[in-house]
């Protein structure tokens, strides 16, 4: 263990880092905050997978930090794009949440598995301001305190996902709908401050 840590600190290990870096990445998934997108979510689809949601989000996010740029970059399309396309999806889910309509429809379990992907993993984890927040802590700190807090977070993404059924026994039917028409509001709120942002970085 000693010799783990002397190799991380060889590599620029630091706390502090690492506490910045794991607030700034929890601040903008804000997976608390999301708990009832992720209930009106598991409803519709009937089950979400927490691990393959964690999974998949956690090797977005690596897989971004070292080498999204550069793809991007080489398909020619950017974060600002990434951004505009991610807040059409969050935009529907918040109509879907306000409204009460479907506009994604269940087609099975071939669904629920796409589910834990999009749009749990991509964009509501690892979806454009998280890839935006790596590109700004890359600039500024040490590539493993960044990879530390990515672990950390997407270890309390896990747990969110995996308490979701005590969330909702605790909250309640009623709870749920209220929460599902409040936090909607706010979803749209979000897609159209994501949209509005980032167009005009494509004009």
């Amino acid at each position: 263990m000693q010799h783990f840590l002397a190799i991380l600190w060889n590599y620029g290990l630091s706390f502090k880092e690492i506490g910045v870096a794991s607030m700034v990445l929890f601040a903008v998934i804000d997976i608390v905050g999301n708990i009832p997108l992720i209930i009106a979510l598991r409803e519709k689809t009937g089950q979400i997978y927490p691990l393959r949601t964690a999974s998949v989000s956690l090797l977005i996010l690596v897989g971004f930090l070292f080498v999204g740029e550069s793809i991007l970059g080489l398909i020619g399309v950017g974060i600002n794009e990434f951004a505009v396309a991610g807040s059409f999806v969050l935009f529907f889910m918040a109509l879907e949440m306000i409204l009460g309509i479907e506009i994604f429809r269940d087609n099975g379990e071939g669904t629920t598995k796409v589910a834990s992907v999009v749009p749990l993993a991509f964009p509501m984890i690892a979806g454009a301001g998280t890839m935006t927040s790596l590109i700004s802590l890359r600039a500024e700190f040490e590539l493993v305190n960044i990879l530390i807090a990515i672990l950390l977070n997407i270890v309390v993404v896990w747990i969110v996902l995996k308490l979701t059924t005590t969330f909702e026994k605790i909250i309640g039917a009623t709870g749920i709908a209220i929460l599902k028409k409040v936090f909607g509001i706010i979803l749209l709120a979000i897609a159209i401050k994501l949209f509005s942002s980032n167009i005009r970085e494509l004009f």
